[in-house]
Order: C-alpha cells, then structure tokens, then sequence
C-alpha cells in the first residue's frame, strides 16, 4: 500500500481527515456595516490613535502595484505602533464585527493585504511603525525585534554594531519580518540556511482574534514542551494571529564571494548543481542562482555594470568560508561547470566586485521590467518549488509553453532547492488573460511533478484556488478547523489562503 502514489495515498488520508475534522458550526460571517465603521473610527481616534481614511490611503494599502488580482479598498487603516496599539484595534473590530487585514511591508505578490470586499473593506492594520529591535543577545545568537521591521535593516542594525551576525532569511527587498512569516518565506540563501519553516523564529508575539496576547515558548535554543505554536504562524498569512513581536535566531556572519557561470542551456546548469550539491564542499555554497537567456539580456539591457555578459542560461553562486576555503570552493565549482558545458566563468577578485554581481541578481525583477521598454508593460510574477531533480523538465516545459503563446518572460531559479520564479509581461487584457492561463498550467505542472504551488510567494488571493488540489480536502479541512477554532467570526484577514468555502 505504502508503494502506491503520493496522490492516492493522499486521498486516503483526506477521506479520513475530512469527516474528522471538517468544523460543525456554520461558517457564513457576519459582519457590520459602515455605521460601525464610523463608530470605530471615532473610538480609534479618542484613544490616539492614527486613523487613515482618505481614499488615496485606503486604496493603496488595499492593492499592490506588484499584484494582478482582485483587490478591495479598506475602510479605514489604522497605524500601530505597539502591541497594545493592535490589542485596541482587534478589541474594537471584535466588538463592531468588523474584518482586520494587517499590512507590514507592502511586498506581497498575491494580494494578502487587499481589502475584505467592495462594500465592506474592513480595518488594516499597518504594522510598519513597529520597526524597532528591542533587545540584542549576542552571546546567545538571537535577537528580539518588532515584526514591522525589515529584514535588510536587522542585518543593517547588527553590522552597525559591529556583531558579527546576521539573519540570514533574504526575501524581496523590503520584506518584514512580520511577513516574511505570513507566507513561510525564504529567498536566494535558502539553499544553505532554509526557509521561514526552519528554526530562525525562536519565539513570537502574537495578538489573537479574542484580544488575547500569547508568547509561543521562551527564549532558550530547543524545546520540547508542546506543541511548537510558533510554526502555526508562519505560513498562515495573518489568518490566525497578528503577530508584534519575534524572537530572530542569528548565524555567525562569514566572509563571501561571487561567482559566474554561463551554460549553453538550463538542462545543463541544473546538472551541474546537482553534483555541486553532492560535493564535500556543498557547505560552502549559500546560494545557487539560475538566471535564464532572456534575463541575462535584460540584466545587460539595464546597463547596470560595466560587465558585459553573454546572452545565456546563466547561474550566480555565492560562497561562504574562509579565504581558503571560499577559493577551494571556487576552483571545485569552475572544474563541475566546465565538465557540464559552461563557456565561461567569472569568479569577483574583490568585495566590491562581488557586491555588484549579487546586485544584479536582487534588482532581477526591474531589470526584466526596464528590458521590455513600454512603459505600460505589466509584470505577473510567480513561483513553484519541484524536487530539484525536477526542476530542468519544470523550466523546460513552461519556457516552451510560454514561447508558444507569445509571452515575454524571464525565469529565476534557486535551483539548490528547486524553486522557480517566472516574471510574465503583458501590457492589456488579452495578454494578462494569456499570462493567468500560463501561471494556472504552471501550477498543474509543478503538481505533476510532486511540487508545490509556491515555494515562497505563498497563497493569498491568487492560489487559493489551488489548495485542495495540493493537499487533499481532508488536509484543508484540517486547515479550517484550527481557524474556526481560534478565529470563529473569521476576523482575521478573511478571503485569503482557504478556498472559497467559508473557513
């Protein structure tokens, strides 16, 4: 039995699951109306407060320049500064039945912050005032932070102090940590580090639908005691807690360089991760980046460098060590990627020579935007995660499916850990339905392949569609159960993550 398919074993598993777990009590909100929106408004304000209502804030809070998808204004968005601040907040939505969406960095690129409904946006609450760091300890390997913070300016406040540490978690630029652990984040040196599932969130603040304020653990390294509460937060995108405050585990910071090499074709590149990550010196690679044709060219097109670079399938690497190790690593790497094919490899003799090659790879997604020149083009960005021996037939079937609908696009790839970015531009609407056809056969393809949806982007609006399919209805109904449990009015950032059946 245990030989048969992912999918059938599964589906057992959901059978079962479903009757278990699917919640009792009806599930249809409701909610107030606007009457109790002024009320809250004006109750807001008398406690201090910072109230937006101005259609200008209550729509861009409620859509995202970076997302495609169905978005609502809110009714009002209110600025937190403290976890007491969102205790008042959450109190007083709870009171007036009114939905509360939290808002941290803006980088969301499947609309988890958009507003409940046309007629009803509900509250934001924007956590980005809650950027402080609060207490450093060093000699433990952690830190505790607000979660409005950025994670650029957590590493920023460590080597301002000279700490010789740093969070290595690196989503898009501007991401919090709030969201980071929203959407189970990770980014380019997850290949070495992993992702917001592993162990970088000792402990978190969180504010529950109730009012009620709970820490997951204490501070110390490990725990045993329970279950880890923590990990119900990242990923569950703001639908069961708020959370204000996190306990960030650090790694020593090591000296890095950057290297270059360029292949005649993905297959090729992939190959020669795939017995890079065999080596007895996978340890030091902290990143492994692919970068397509088409993004080479526009990473040219931007003029960024002085470096001119062939128009080909391309992988970045970062390493990490000691001088002598950093060049062991380099030479091992030059002698893999020329026995796969590779025409050229460039390895940065200095700091600031690497520093610029990395810079290309984190400005990838305006790169691809300044190389399609109109200024009306539009970029759909996407992702999927396969097993990496996956990951060459994963590119290669969507580059040609893409090709044969005459979509412009680039493809990213942490291809240590099969992770799959696809930056698709449009500029109207026959062209943006082209692209959701490309981004919905991606999807099924990844499935096919034993992937994932999103490997970093999570849910949201955009996926939620897709949810049952990758984990099964007993899974999902395990899913609403937990959230009608803690969140039984569903106040909490509703429409997001739970397919369309009312959590």
């Amino acid at each position: 039995m245990l030989l048969m398919s992912g999918v059938a074993l599964g589906a057992g598993i959901s059978s079962y699951a479903l009757g278990a777990f699917e919640p009792k009590i009806a599930r249809k909100p409701q909610y107030g109306d606007q009457n109790d929106v002024l009320k809250v408004k004006e109750e807001l304000r008398l406690k201090g407060l910072q109230v937006l209502d101005d259609p200008k804030s209550l729509e861009t809070y409620g859509s995202s320049p970076n997302s495609y998808h169905p978005s609502s204004s809110h009714s009002i968005v209110v600025k937190a500064f403290s976890t007491e601040d969102v205790v008042t907040v959450v109190n007083l939505a709870r009171k007036h039945k009114l939905p509360v969406t939290p808002y941290s960095g803006g980088t969301s690129l499947e609309g988890h912050f958009s507003g409940y409904s046309e007629n009803l946006g509900g509250i934001c609450i924007d956590l980005s005032g809650m950027n402080k760091v609060i207490q450093i300890n060093e000699d433990d390997g952690d830190m505790v932070v607000q979660a409005g913070i950025r994670w650029e300016e957590v590493n920023e406040e460590l080597a301002k102090r000279n700490i010789p540490l740093f969070f290595p978690l690196d989503p898009g630029p501007g991401a919090t940590i709030a969201g980071g652990i929203g959407t189970g984040c990770s980014g380019t040196n997850a290949v070495r580090y992993g992702t917001a599932r592993g162990e970088w969130y000792i402990n978190l603040t969180a504010v529950l639908p109730n009012g009620e304020v709970i820490k997951t653990r204490r501070r110390a390294r490990k725990s045993s005691t329970g279950f880890d509460l923590t990990k119900l937060f990242v990923g569950a995108e703001g639908t069961l807690g708020i959370v204000t405050e996190v306990t960030l585990r650090l790694a020593p910071k090591l000296p890095t360089s950057v290297a270059v090499a360029q292949f005649p074709d993905v297959q090729s590149a992939v190959s020669a991760v795939t017995e890079l990550l065999r080596s007895d010196m996978y340890t030091h690679i902290q990143c492994v980046e692919l970068l397509d044709v088409n993004m080479m060219r526009a990473i040219n097109h931007a003029g960024q460098s002085n470096k001119a670079f062939a128009d080909k399938d391309s992988l970045f690497f970062k390493f990490q060590g000691s001088p002598s190790s950093i060049k062991e690593t380099s030479d091992l790497v030059k002698k893999i990627v020329k026995k796969h094919g590779s025409s050229r490899f460039d390895f940065a003799r200095s700091k600031e020579e690497a520093e610029e090659l990395w810079h290309h790879r984190k400005v990838a997604l305006w790169s691809a935007m300044a190389w399609v020149g109109d200024k009306d083009v539009k970029i759909w960005t996407t992702d999927v995660c396969v097993p990496p021996s996956k990951l060459p037939q994963l590119v290669a079937e969507t580059k040609q499916d893409i090709d044969e609908h005459g979509i412009i696009s680039c493809v990213l790839g942490h291809v240590g850990d099969g992770n799959f970015h696809a930056l698709l531009a449009f500029r109207n609407d026959e062209e943006l339905e082209k692209v959701k056809g490309a981004v919905h056969r991606l999807v099924h393809r990844a499935h096919s392949l034993d992937g994932t949806m999103s490997g970093e982007h999570g849910v949201g609006v955009g996926k939620k569609e897709y949810l049952v399919e990758e984990l099964g209805e007993g899974t999902v109904s395990l899913m609403r159960a937990i959230k009608q449990t803690i969140d039984p009015m569903n106040l909490f950032n509703p429409g997001k993550l739970y397919p369309e059946k009312d959590p």
